[in-house]
């Protein structure tokens, strides 16, 4: 069997990669823009998932404090604890500090950034970047 078929044979079987759905789950709750039920994330996500699937990856993501939850109701409302930006570079950090050569890793990451990627970190690193939270910038001293 080819590569290919190897794919639409995973494809047709409608498993998803380790993670994926999770990913799906806060993805759906970022563009969502405030607190959403499970059925409204049910709604955003792909697919014929079932209620309890979402209310499942709901629970594990909050008990890992990916998620914040309100009650409303006789159920909860649902926001990620931080926005996708926050949440990347969190991810990111904690990979890094998983990693028992952090300098060949940080080698690495950087020999394959893009030139506009590495132009950015670049400036970022430098001060000239011109994010707002950045208190090295001239508007903050």
């Amino acid at each position: 069997m080819t590569d290919q078929g190897d794919e639409e044979a995973r494809g047709t079987a409608g498993r998803r990669a380790r993670g994926e759905l999770e990913s799906d789950v806060l993805a759906a709750l970022w563009a969502a823009g405030g607190p959403s039920t499970a059925r409204q994330i049910q709604e955003r996500l792909p697919g014929d998932l079932a209620y309890t699937t979402v209310l499942t990856i709901l629970s594990r993501l909050y008990d890992k404090g990916v998620l914040v939850r309100h009650r409303e109701g006789r159920g909860y409302v649902y926001e990620p604890a931080r926005d996708e930006a926050s949440h990347t570079a969190h991810r990111m950090h904690s990979l890094l500090e998983g990693g028992s050569d952090r300098e060949a890793v940080l080698a690495r990451f950087v020999s394959e950034l893009s030139a506009r990627d590495e132009q950015m970190l670049h400036q970022l690193l430098s001060g000239d970047g011109r994010s707002g939270e950045d208190e090295r910038s001239p508007g903050k001293r």
